[in-house]
């Protein structure tokens, strides 16, 4: 790395930081969709329930018994909604830094005098 230019040690580094936040976007998607699953896995079973099933909702620590089957069933459905829009967000936001990722990747490889990296696109 001392032989390197500064320019080309910067965008390694700035390289280096892109895949961190890569990673870190990947893992909030991921995270999101185990979410969004067990939101919708509620919603079926809730959608099964009797009148007379006892229903709970968690509050924090608490188990709070919920009488209400329909006011639990749409707040579920509203944290469903906002799952959905907040995958969809870092969808977004994974192609945008796939994209930067793919353009630095060149540029860096390029500025070292080889190809394109064999194997690292799908990164």
């Amino acid at each position: 790395m001392d032989e390197m230019s500064p320019k080309l040690q910067n965008q390694i580094a700035q390289f280096q930081q892109l895949q961190q936040q890569l990673q870190g976007v990947l893992q909030q998607k991921f995270r999101m969709e185990a979410q969004l699953k067990e939101l919708e896995m509620t919603i079926e079973e809730l959608k099964k329930a009797t009148a007379d099933t006892p229903m709970y909702k968690s509050v924090g620590s608490l188990m709070i018994a919920v009488k209400d089957k329909e006011a639990l069933l749409k707040e579920i459905e509203d944290d469903k909604e906002t799952a959905e829009i907040r995958v969809k967000t870092l969808d977004r936001q994974e192609k945008m830094f796939r994209e930067k990722y793919q353009v630095m990747q060149d540029q860096i490889s390029k500025a070292l005098g080889q190809g394109p990296v064999a194997g690292e696109e799908e990164n």
